[in-house]
């Protein structure tokens, strides 16, 4: 046994012993956590843009590269947040299309698990692509596990099941139309209702969210996402549209004061662009409020019903089917305009408390 000494330690022991302390302060307040792995987001097929969350530490950098030894690096941004955590976001280009990369996030001393992703196709390709809808998954206090289930027995489960292990390689994107968290005000709720349990969906296939009622129209909506940026000047990433493929994505706020004429107008301008688009060949909207919802009749929106007018005039005049996502309403239902090649698909709960029949004033449509 090796005693230590308690004699008093002579200068150049003091010395060393206050060095070794700055170095274990250093060291400890250097250190870095990841609040969210990284997840995609707003992919063309020359570029896709990465985010993620940490605790402390600016540097943001991607390394990634064909196969699992990566080769490249890329240097982002990060910003700051209200409650003193980093928001990564580091945009990869040069990519080549419908291509698989592998990648991994750095922040100083951390560095997330390797994860796969894959760039879109050329929209002239008009190549086939499955999608995920999924929506208001706004935990319920009775099933706080349920969203993580959903993700982790479903989905990713029922995707490699029926077309492979690589979800990035069989999933083209994932559309969450609103209440991604139960109050969007409560901020660390964020990562604990919404990107962790997802996480492993979100780090290979690129989401693209809109509002909800629950988002309270936070700014953290803001900070955490990067949409496209080609909605109506001072609202570029409330309302988007984004091409994969053949098919138009176009994410709208239903919520008041935005579900307004200028919002309308939008809406018909790149309606019109998709019908005399020769690639594109379906528009699928996703927002949060209902047309009709038999379930729930007080939640319908009468913005929501303008928007579905414009999606069947346009699907009548064009010949380019249309659909519209949406939620609010928890539990699924579907339906099909009489006279349009128009579908409306309700893809909620996600892990909201169920809606129940007879629970709330409600209607049966033809």
């Amino acid at each position: 046994m090796h005693l230590l000494s308690l004699k008093q330690p002579n200068f150049n022991q003091m010395r060393f012993l206050f060095l070794l302390a700055i170095c274990c302060s250093y060291s400890f307040a250097s250190a870095q956590n990841f609040l969210t792995q990284p997840y995609l987001e707003d992919a063309e097929p020359t570029f896709i843009h990465i985010s993620w969350i940490t605790d402390s530490n600016t540097s943001s950098t991607v390394e990634w590269g064909t196969t699992p030894t990566l080769g490249t690096s890329t240097v982002g941004t990060a910003f700051t947040t209200l409650f003193g955590d980093e928001v990564h976001e580091v945009q990869l280009t040069g990519l080549t299309p419908a291509t698989k990369y592998f990648y991994r996030a750095l922040t100083g001393t951390a560095v997330s698990e390797t994860y796969t992703m894959t760039t879109p196709p050329l929209q002239s390709a008009e190549a086939s692509f499955n999608l995920v809808a999924i929506s208001d998954m706004q935990i319920d206090g009775s099933y706080p596990q349920r969203f993580t289930q959903i993700i982790n027995e479903g989905i990713l489960p029922i995707v490699e099941e029926q077309y492979g292990d690589d979800p990035s390689q069989n999933l083209g994107l994932v559309l969450v139309p609103g209440d991604l968290v139960a109050n969007g005000l409560n901020y660390t709720s964020w990562m604990t209702e919404f990107f962790n349990p997802a996480e492993d969906l979100f780090s290979h296939v690129p989401v693209y969210p809109v509002l909800g009622n629950h988002e309270i129209n936070t700014p953290y909506y803001f900070d955490f996402f990067h949409l496209p940026e080609n909605g109506t000047p001072g609202n570029e990433e409330r309302w988007w549209y984004k091409d994969h493929s053949n098919v138009r994505v176009i994410g709208m706020d239903s919520n008041a004061p935005f579900n307004n004429a200028t919002q309308l107008a939008w809406l018909q301008t790149v309606l019109d662009d998709a019908c005399v688009d020769a690639d594109i060949d379906f528009v699928f909207v996703e927002l949060h409020h209902p047309h009709q919802s038999e379930l729930w009749t007080p939640g319908e929106s009468g913005f929501t019903t303008q928007v579905v007018g414009l999606c069947e005039t346009f699907s009548t005049t064009c010949g380019k089917p249309s659909i519209h996502f949406f939620g609010h309403t928890h539990g699924y239902s579907r339906g099909q305009s009489k006279d349009h090649d128009h579908l409306m698909v309700n893809v909620a709960s996600a892990g909201g408390a169920i809606d129940q029949w007879g629970e709330w004033p409600q209607a049966d449509y033809p």
